[in-house]
């Protein structure tokens, strides 16, 4: 990375989003670390709300030039809260805050102008899974274990699913793991093009730092301007999007939700409701 460009002033970060961890690196690259170690980085009310609302401040900040975003410890992020889940399932006002939350999550990272980066390891589920795939470039360790839960806690697959996995792996396989549940390794998903890349565990954090580095002195305006131009494939499937979101957050106001929650709390296979006329 270039010692031309200073790092990030990480004070305003801080302040703004303290559930969410940082580092500063010359080259104006910032480091966005999720850290819940106690729930391998899953993401609670506040951590959700701050995750939509970073990305407009970072596209603010003239001090940033590229994003890496990783999860500390054993994982990248297991993904919401449960009980966030159990709120959302039984209060109108929590539903269609975090309904808001999620997708201004979508849309914020999509209309940042700064390239972000994902070092993928572990566990990544549901709003972490969303940063990860949505990131400009995807970089994962054989042990990265992708996975979207929705079908499994009884909600359609909304959040960021619609909007991107079929452009990026299909829609045959996209449709396979998102009504099935079926995890996917790091270097599966390579394969099915899911990913940029899977590297060696080893290899992971320092691929992603030479990637930042490299996205850091290329010329910006190349690189903010062809960002811009490819996410309008994304822009395109917007209403996709919008149409799994408003049907996940139906779901949360449905029967089955619950059950999800209840035997995912207890460990066992879901007993859903009879078929509904849907």
């Amino acid at each position: 990375m270039t010692a031309l460009v200073p790092a990030p002033d990480l004070a305003p970060y801080q302040t703004q989003f303290p559930s969410l961890s940082f580092a500063a690196y010359a080259g104006g690259l910032l480091e966005l670390i999720l850290s819940n170690p106690k729930t391998l980085n899953s993401a609670d009310a506040t951590m959700h709300r701050e995750l939509a609302n970073l990305w407009p401040a970072v596209d603010a900040d003239a001090g940033v030039r590229v994003v890496l975003v990783r999860g500390a410890g054993r994982a990248f992020s297991s993904g919401g809260d449960l009980g966030l889940v159990q709120q959302m399932a039984e209060s109108w006002d929590v539903r269609t805050r975090v309904w808001k939350e999620a997708r201004d999550l979508v849309y914020n990272i999509i209309n940042c102008s700064k390239p972000i980066v994902s070092a993928i390891h572990g566990a990544c589920v549901g709003a972490g899974l969303a940063v990860a795939l949505l990131s400009d470039i995807s970089i994962a360790a054989p042990s990265a274990k992708i996975l979207d839960g929705h079908v499994r806690l009884g909600v359609a697959a909304g959040d960021h699913a619609a909007i991107i996995w079929p452009l990026l792996c299909g829609l045959n396989k996209a449709k396979y793991h998102l009504l099935l549940g079926e995890p996917i390794g790091g270097e599966e998903a390579e394969r099915i093009g899911l990913i940029s890349l899977c590297v060696p565990e080893d290899e992971l954090l320092p691929k992603a730092f030479e990637v930042a580095g490299r996205l850091s002195i290329s010329s910006q305006s190349a690189v903010r301007w062809t960002k811009y131009a490819l996410n309008n494939w994304l822009r395109l499937a917007g209403p996709s999007f919008d149409a799994s979101l408003a049907l996940e957050f139906m779901g949360f106001s449905g029967p089955d939700v619950h059950e999800g929650v209840a035997s995912l709390r207890e460990k066992r296979q879901p007993n859903f409701s009879d078929d509904p006329d849907v």
